[in-house]
């Protein structure tokens, strides 16, 4: 039965361990964001068109949140409630750290040496100056992050995104970031590669379970809030997580996005929208 548990709980932890659910900002359950309302960008055409699986996605959905609702909610409220918030930032920062070398063969196949050596200045930083990754030093001195991942190399390619796709446990996705993800990102994750190469699967399963919690800890609440105020909480999530791709890929520079806070792998936008959802798919 424990076995049972314990699967059920990596299961959960792979939804929110990946590009796919991750929205916005990190700010850390944040008390004020509560009062805020969260602002959605209104949904177009174009989302439904890009669905043409809606029902097979909308089923799987729902087994997603089945597993969100029967773990990740009641620990992740165990562990903010339980964890000080500096404990809490130091677990993202650590994790994060680690995805610093899928971020410089990126930034390399998408001819930008500049931005490589940056992060790899980065990964120095935080590892020898900031315990490990414990700490962000390299942010602290005017050197923030930008993550990047092999979906986004492809659409900065020219390829186009395809067709919206909701995985089993890994959530949102497209076809480019299945490959990504699940084909050629892995190659560059020096950390994976060396729990591969010494079978510490325990470590592995570990910082899986890990980072799941941490990730859906840190947008709980945000989530809670899009859920309330959302007509259609599946468009909602489909819209925020196609947004979200389009400004990774251009940078945050050219996608308005609402004003909710990041879940850390993936998005850094500011606030721009100031329109709720008015979803009618």
């Amino acid at each position: 039965m424990k076995r049972v548990w314990f699967f059920l709980l990596l299961a959960a932890s792979f939804m929110f361990s990946n590009p796919g659910y991750s929205l916005a900002n990190d700010k850390t359950n944040d008390p004020t964001l509560e009062n805020h309302q969260i602002l959605i960008a209104s949904l177009t055409e174009e989302d439904g068109v890009n669905d043409p699986l809606e029902a097979i996605n909308r089923s799987i959905f729902k087994f997603n949140e089945f597993i969100l609702n029967l773990l990740l909610r009641p620990i992740s409220d165990v562990y903010n409630d339980n964890l000080p918030a500096v404990f809490r930032v130091g677990v993202k920062n650590f994790l994060s750290n680690l995805t610093i070398p899928i971020s410089v063969a990126n930034h390399l196949l998408q001819g930008k040496p500049d931005e490589a050596l940056r992060s790899v200045g980065r990964l120095m930083a935080n590892t020898i100056v900031g315990i490990g990754g414990l700490v962000d030093v390299a942010e602290e001195l005017g050197s923030p992050g930008r993550k990047e991942d092999f979906g986004q190399t492809l659409s900065v390619w020219g390829v186009d995104e395809g067709i919206y796709l909701v995985l089993p446990i890994f959530g949102p996705s497209n076809p480019c970031d299945l490959v990504g993800k699940f084909i050629v990102d892995p190659y560059f994750n020096a950390t994976g590669n060396w729990i591969s190469n010494t079978n510490k699967n325990s470590i592995d399963w570990s910082l899986k379970a890990t980072g799941g919690v941490s990730e859906y800890a840190g947008v709980v609440n945000e989530l809670s809030q899009i859920k309330k105020t959302s007509i259609d909480y599946y468009a909602a999530i489909r819209s925020l997580y196609r947004q979200k791709r389009k400004s990774e890929i251009s940078n945050g520079e050219q996608i308005e996005l609402p004003a909710i806070p990041d879940l850390g792998y993936e998005l850094s936008p500011n606030v721009f929208s100031k329109r709720t959802l008015a979803t009618t798919d």
